[in-house]
């Protein structure tokens, strides 16, 4: 089973069964305290913004143009981090990767 470690806004820590093939947002928006996600992952709302542990950057896929226009804007956007869960397929390649839930705006 491919995995998902998720620190959420009340900074517990989550692991979550993922399913491979469709995005993190999609496996961890109906966990207490995570994203909201209220577009539905279609990379317009940034309420799926997530921060990806650093160990995990080159492993993912870049930031598309509409991402990045969406992250560069928030409060809370890093750089180096800052990623939108709706934007990242979940595979088996990324079992084990660690996120955190990105405070609210």
């Amino acid at each position: 089973m491919t995995k998902i470690v998720v620190t959420d806004r009340d900074a517990r820590v989550v692991e979550v069964n993922a399913e491979p093939g469709i995005s993190i947002m999609e496996n961890i928006r109906d966990l207490d305290a995570s994203v909201e996600a209220i577009c539905g992952g279609m990379c317009a709302c940034a309420t799926c913004h997530v921060y990806v542990d650093p160990a995990w950057k080159e492993q993912l896929p870049p930031r598309s143009f509409e991402e990045q226009r969406m992250l560069q804007d928030l409060d809370f956007f890093d750089a180096e981090r800052s990623r939108l869960s709706c934007q990242i397929e979940m595979a088996a390649a990324y079992d084990g990767i660690t996120l955190t839930v990105a405070p609210e705006e």
